[in-house]
Parts: structure tokens; C-alpha cells; sequence
């Protein structure tokens, strides 16, 4: 299949009117950031805390996708995507691309040790985790808070995007979509085998 002239500067104005849409965070156009998505529900979104299928980071279908972006607008702090440095391949009527990104945020000090307590809370009410596995979790999440009270309040953290977009009835628009963290310890999640 021979790709269209300009695929690769359309696929890069997707991203950008993704970018735009982050920046605004607009609960207002939500509805309209939406037409960037495929109309059908086989959209797929992976958030960076995804493990599962259908779980609240990896989300499955438009209405949970909109709820995801949602959460993301309201919580995530201020995102800037490399739209210019974006990776894009094109092949027919599908593209995908990879780009790297940041979430910044200011936290207070204060706000960091009330969530910590408010997760040492719930993790002791979990009544599927061994007393090993809470005292692990709380630790664990404790030296992190730890070590990022020794720095600033206003935080910046590198994630990856990559994404697939399809062309449908002239226009493209994204598919599927993950957000990844760089992990240089060892991962959040574990598997425990006996």
C-alpha cells in the first residue's frame, strides 16, 4: 500500500492536537479531544500503573478512555510531549510512533506524607496481602517519600508514549496508546511465586 503524501506530517498534527488538548486540560472540549480516538470501542489506552486488562490504568473502550484522559487532566500535573522528536512510521492506512514526554508537578512536602498515611492506611486494611507484604509495601513506598522529601516540591518525571494511528475516511486518529515510566530499580508491580 503507498502512503499518502504528508502521512508522517498529519500523524505528527495528531499528536500535536493531543499535546494541545493535555495542555488546555478543558473539561469542557473533552467530548471534541475525543474525535482523536477511533469511533469505535476497540480504542485501548495503557497508563503508566497498567498490569491488567481492563484494570483503572489500562483502559479498554471510548467511555473508559474519556475517563482515563479525565483523571489524567485533573491529577497529572503539566505534561509536554517531544512532538517535534517524535519517531512516526507510516505503512498504508496505520502509523505508529514513539516520542518521549515529562509530567511536572508541585507537591507540597505536607501533601507527600498525608498521602503516605492515607496509603499506609488502606494497605493495612488490604485483606489479601500477607502481614509481609504490607510491612513490604509500606517500607517500600516510605523510602521513597523519603528520599524524594530531600529534593523540591516541584517534580518533573520522564515517561514514554507510543501510539498507533489508523486512517479512517481521510482523517487519522489514534487506536491505541501507552505511557510508560523508565524503571531503573526493580518494578512496582511483583509476582509472587512460591
Amino acid at each position: 500500500m503507498k502512503n499518502q503524501p504528508n502521512s508522517h506530517e498529519e500523524v505528527r498534527k495528531l499528536l500535536q492536537r493531543f499535546q494541545d488538548g493535555y495542555t488546555a486540560r478543558d473539561p469542557g472540549r473533552l467530548d471534541a479531544f475525543m474525535g482523536l480516538f477511533i469511533p469505535g470501542e476497540e480504542v485501548e489506552v495503557v497508563g503508566t500503573a497498567a498490569i491488567r486488562p481492563g484494570d483503572e490504568e489500562w483502559r479498554l473502550g471510548r467511555a473508559a478512555v474519556r475517563q482515563l484522559i479525565a483523571h489524567d487532566w485533573e491529577h497529572w500535573g503539566d505534561v509536554v510531549y517531544d512532538v517535534a522528536g517524535a519517531h512516526i512510521h507510516v505503512q498504508g492506512e496505520a502509523a505508529w510512533l514513539a516520542t518521549t514526554g515529562t509530567v511536572t508537578d508541585t507537591i507540597p512536602h505536607q501533601d507527600r506524607y498525608r498521602g503516605y498515611q492515607d496509603y499506609v492506611r488502606a494497605v493495612l486494611d488490604e485483606g489479601e496481602l500477607s502481614e509481609r507484604q504490607k510491612t513490604l509495601d509500606i517500607i517500600r513506598l516510605g523510602m521513597d517519600i523519603l528520599y524524594g522529601l530531600a529534593g523540591s516540591e516541584r517534580l518533573s518525571w520522564p515517561f514514554r508514549l507510543t501510539a498507533v494511528a489508523v486512517r479512517q475516511q481521510g482523517a487519522w486518529r489514534f487506536a491505541q496508546m501507552q505511557f510508560a515510566f523508565a524503571t531503573t530499580r526493580s518494578p512496582d508491580e511483583r509476582i509472587e511465586l512460591s
